[in-house]
């Protein structure tokens, strides 16, 4: 049989209980240092049957087990006893001296097992010497309590056997107007308590209200700040547009400034002349001898022509009446009225000169268009005196400020010298009128 292991109820140092060689088991301190305990009688623990009423005698077949307390180390090699010095504690066990394990035995054993299982019963175990000493301190004060308050109590006792019966009984009436005096301020205190219950009531449903109210006031500053935070996103958005309306505002101004400043006739048409040759946005109009001008720059030149007489006719609001102006490049013509059909403007030198061809009929065509415009320009005080007259049915330009010579605007039967010079006195008078329409109408 293993040796039964006990703690310290207190500091739960382990306490080994040890079968001494043919006598009883040794409860054995594991302690480094040895510390006598001092116990002023035998424990006896009961492990079996119960005990006789016959003086703590047991029934026949049962023994007494003892069990020694050893307060340093083991028991020595010879016979189990402790060393000289040494102090024990011996509990005795009751039951039976052979097996230990009869029905009685196993029943109470299973009996006390569940009450400690099912904390209806404490375990009690040995104590060292050091819990035994502070258990019989703790001892000591409670029973220096416990006698000053018997010591009071039979004061008190004594002092109210000294008191009178006259003293009693103004003593008790006093009393108990003492204790009427403190009900009838308790019932003050209640009903000032109920009536703070009841004020506690009214502020915690006003509370409520109050929360529920600031919650509600939560929910839409919260709205609002959503809300104001998407009208904010709206303004910065329509700010961004009107900055930017009015940068374009800025930039359409300063461009309408420039192009009033701007005279669109001098810009788009410009009219000069490089030796016997008459120049229109670098397209020469005639040719030489010894200066060939390809028929495609001269359609060029024709077509720049008549779209500058159509358009300072456009701006005048004047209307041809026996022609019409159609300029369309170097592919530029003019449309009778009247029933002949179309004039070209253009030639690719297949014409003949001996013969009264179609380019020369546009050629006096639109000479007859020019003198319309000059004869409607006539009209205004400002208009500038041309220096070279137009011949319309001879198809003639004649220098009237200086030699009073007369050049035809026709191929046929005419020089490539007289041809030219008569296109180049035609474009000083087109100079001429595009400075007067630029102060005019610019």
């Amino acid at each position: 049989m293993s040796p039964a292991l006990f703690l310290c109820q207190r500091c739960k140092e382990p306490l080994k209980l040890l079968q001494q060689q043919g006598g009883p088991l040794e409860v054995q301190h594991h302690a480094n240092t040895p510390t006598e305990i001092p116990v002023s009688a035998e424990s006896q623990v009961r492990t079996s049957g119960r005990p006789h009423s016959d003086g703590g005698r047991v029934s026949q077949g049962s023994a007494l087990c003892t069990f020694t307390l050893l307060t340093s180390g083991g028991p020595d090699s010879e016979g189990g006893t402790t060393s000289q010095g040494n102090a024990c504690c011996t509990f005795t066990l009751l039951g039976e001296s052979a097996s230990m394990r009869t029905m009685n035995t196993i029943q109470n054993t299973v009996l006390e097992t569940f009450e400690i299982l099912s904390d209806q019963k404490v375990v009690d175990h040995p104590l060292c010497v050091d819990c035994t000493d502070h258990l019989l301190m703790q001892l000591d004060d409670q029973l220096a309590l416990l006698a000053s308050d018997n010591q009071k109590y039979k004061s008190f006792q004594d002092r109210e056997l000294l008191v009178s019966e006259e003293e009693r009984e103004a003593l008790h009436a006093e009393l108990c107007a003492e204790l009427s005096s403190l009900e009838q301020e308790e019932a003050r205190l209640t009903q000032e308590l109920e009536d703070l219950d009841g004020h506690h009531a009214r502020v915690a449903a006003e509370l409520r209200a109050a929360q529920a109210e600031s919650k509600e006031l939560y929910k839409q500053h919260e709205q609002h700040r959503v809300e104001y935070s998407v009208f904010k996103m709206e303004q910065l958005e329509l700010m961004d547009q009107l900055s930017s309306v009015e940068n374009q505002l800025t930039y359409a101004l300063s461009q309408q400034y420039r192009l009033r400043q701007t005279n669109i006739f001098n810009a788009t048409f410009t009219i000069s002349d490089e030796g016997p040759l008459g120049v229109i946005n670098n397209f020469r109009l005639g040719c030489l001898p010894g200066v060939r001008v390809g028929w495609t720059e001269i359609s060029s030149a024709w077509g720049q022509t008549v779209l500058l007489l159509f358009s300072l006719s456009k701006i005048a609001g004047l209307q041809f009446q026996r022609y019409q102006l159609v300029p369309f490049g170097d592919h530029s013509y003019l449309k009778s009225l009247t029933g002949d059909g179309v004039l070209p403007l253009f030639s690719d030198g297949s014409h003949s000169v001996f013969l009264n061809n179609k380019f020369d009929c546009g050629m006096k065509a639109f000479l007859d268009c020019l003198q319309q415009f000059v004869e409607e320009i006539e009209r205004d005080e400002r208009c500038p005196c041309l220096p070279y007259r137009i011949h319309v049915k001879e198809g003639l330009m004649e220098d009237v400020w200086d030699s009073g010579e007369c050049c035809s605007i026709r191929t046929h039967l005419n020089t490539e010298e007289e041809w030219s010079r008569a296109l180049k006195f035609m474009l000083s008078d087109l100079k001429l009128i595009l400075a007067w329409a630029s102060l005019r109408y610019c």
